[in-house]
């Protein structure tokens, strides 16, 4: 079978334009970075503001009588504590109690949409249709048609306040609202993947140059690729799946026991397997951690060694702007997963210190 073409987003003639780099990312070609480089990108970010196009992620819409019963078994977050407006992170997950994905939901007087991981669209829209049984809902994927800005650091209010037909000042952290930007028609949402405040801007997919333009550019939005996205959601503690979280993890193991809701009233994919977990406890536990030796860096893949013995592989690694050190993520034993832990990573045969450390690694500073 020949391989699948890459697909492109609505932004990529405007991406090579700005003299983007372009690689591969999840079946779609993606901006790495922008001439200015991954430090200035993601400084904008921290300092002032910066703009994404994330128009790669999966979005589905689920409606139908059923859609929150429904949303309810295939999530492990309680949907029935949403009310209209608001938003959760949540998980899809296997019987294991393992991550499908982790994913956000959203919900609407009328319908709930999913918003889902590029790289595994696919897999999560199989996960879900395969559970729809009986239930009286209507799934749709509207990935394709739906375009996906993240605007995001200290003065990302600022600048689309005068843009916005509503007043986004008054939008709570993971809250929407639906309204125009730059004439646009928007689902509004104060939520981001770099811990400093923002909206992520969902659009019609041919709209989302005119929106990328209003937004963009001299005295507004530094354009930012998937390198900084990267170097602020480490710093963030964010997890990204395929590094920090994946099939072979659960929600506890991964420190994210808040989306875990056992008392929601309602049984879902995973939730036999996380009650045996959490009466028998992890054996592991997700770390931050610093590289101690200097110019040594621990990258994805790295093997890890407590005591000479390999407990796991670096899950993210690199040096970042705001720490100006080398941090990651790996998974250690749940009993020394504690700030001050030392432990090994082999850096191309040679073995780095590093030492556990509290996440996040750079505060958050989210509205609340």
């Amino acid at each position: 079978m020949a391989d699948q073409p890459l697909k492109r987003t609505p932004l990529y003639d405007v991406h090579k334009a700005l003299g983007a780099k372009i690689v591969e990312y999840a079946g779609f070609e993606m901006p790495v970075t922008y001439p200015a480089g991954i430090t200035a990108e993601h400084k904008a970010v921290r300092e002032a503001v910066g703009i994404f196009d994330v128009s790669h992620m999966g979005e589905f819409e689920v409606t139908g009588p059923d859609r929150n019963a429904f949303v309810q078994r295939v999530t492990c977050n309680d949907v029935g504590a949403l009310k209209t407006g608001q938003a959760q992170y949540s998980a899809i997950l296997t019987e294991q109690g393992t991550f499908v994905d982790d994913c956000l939901v959203y919900r609407f007087d009328d319908k709930i949409m999913l918003v889902v991981n590029a790289s595994n669209a696919e897999k999560d829209w199989a996960a879900i249709v395969d559970q729809k049984g009986g239930a009286n809902v209507r799934l749709r994927d509207i990935s394709d048609e739906t375009g996906l800005l993240a605007l995001q650091g200290p003065k990302a209010e600022a600048l689309l306040a005068p843009l916005a037909s509503i007043p986004v000042g008054a939008i709570p952290y993971y809250h929407f609202a639906t309204g125009k930007v730059a004439g646009a028609q928007c689902f509004i949402s104060r939520t981001g993947y770099t811990g400093e405040d923002g909206f992520e801007l969902y659009v019609r997919a041919a709209d989302t140059e005119k929106l990328w333009h209003a937004l963009a550019g001299a005295g507004r939005a530094e354009p930012c690729g998937l390198g900084a996205r990267d170097t602020l959601r480490l710093e963030a503690g964010l997890p990204l799946y395929g590094n920090d979280i994946d099939d072979t993890v659960t929600p506890y193991e991964a420190g994210l026991n808040f989306i875990v809701k056992l008392d929601k009233g309602a049984t879902f994919t995973g939730e036999a397997a996380l009650k045996r977990q959490k009466l028998e406890g992890i054996t592991r536990r997700l770390v931050g951690f610093k590289v101690l030796e200097q110019r040594m860096v621990g990258r994805h893949g790295m093997d890890v060694y407590f005591q000479g013995k390999k407990t796991d592989i670096v899950r993210s690694g690199t040096v970042t702007p705001t720490v100006g050190a080398a941090i990651g993520t790996t998974y250690l034993p749940k009993e020394r997963a504690n700030p001050g832990t030392q432990f090994d990573i082999d850096v191309r045969g040679k073995r780095a210190v590093a030492e556990v450390v509290k996440l996040p690694f750079v505060p958050h500073r989210t509205k609340k």
